[in-house]
């Protein structure tokens, strides 16, 4: 079981590269295109395109990143007020819905990915590129983040993380009133 969580968290972390990648060649297209047209005065036709389609395709593949480091947006005041059996099932509910949503996005991705290859369909812009490697980043980026949310409640059952980060409630002075257990 170890081998499979870390090889999910060294895929996480590559894949977290790979959108740092996408992020930096979308900047790195803006500014040729600010360059191309303000500067040469020449039109283009691809860039504004392949910006959008970079900045989400490193958008799905750094999701699975963004979850293992615990970067998404999240409120816990609640965990804080319940003890460590409560913040435990909040976090697997939490997990499992993620889980459920990701794994079906994931599924029907691919059905969709599949359906723009087979059929050979194109963007219908002037650049017009094949509209299947378009899609690829969400099977991929969700399916990765459907893998790692299952890591996330195996690591949940097995107590190898705790729900939350937060440490059990009599250890952060939750159960005392005093939260983060400061002095």
């Amino acid at each position: 079981m170890d081998g499979l969580i870390s090889s999910v968290h060294a895929l996480s972390r590559a894949f977290g590269v790979l959108a740092a990648c996408f992020l930096a060649a979308a900047c790195l297209v803006v500014c040729q295109m600010v360059f191309l047209r303000y500067v040469m005065g020449a039109s283009t036709i691809w860039q504004s395109e392949f910006v959008g389609y970079a900045v989400a395709a490193s958008t799905l593949f750094g999701s699975p990143y963004v979850l293992l480091e615990r970067g998404h947006v999240n409120m816990d005041l609640l965990p804080h007020y319940l003890g460590h059996k409560g913040r435990l099932a909040l976090a697997l509910v939490a997990s499992l819905l993620g889980l459920t949503f990701c794994a079906i996005l994931a599924w029907k991705g691919t059905l969709y990915f599949y359906e723009a290859w087979s059929e050979g369909w194109v963007t219908e812009t002037v650049w017009a590129p094949p509209l299947w490697a378009v899609l690829l980043p969400m099977p991929i980026g969700i399916g990765l983040l459907t893998l790692q949310y299952f890591v996330d409640i195996l690591c949940l059952l097995t107590g190898r993380e705790l729900p939350f980060g937060l440490p059990p409630a009599e250890l952060s002075g939750a159960a005392t009133g005093k939260i983060g257990g400061g002095s």
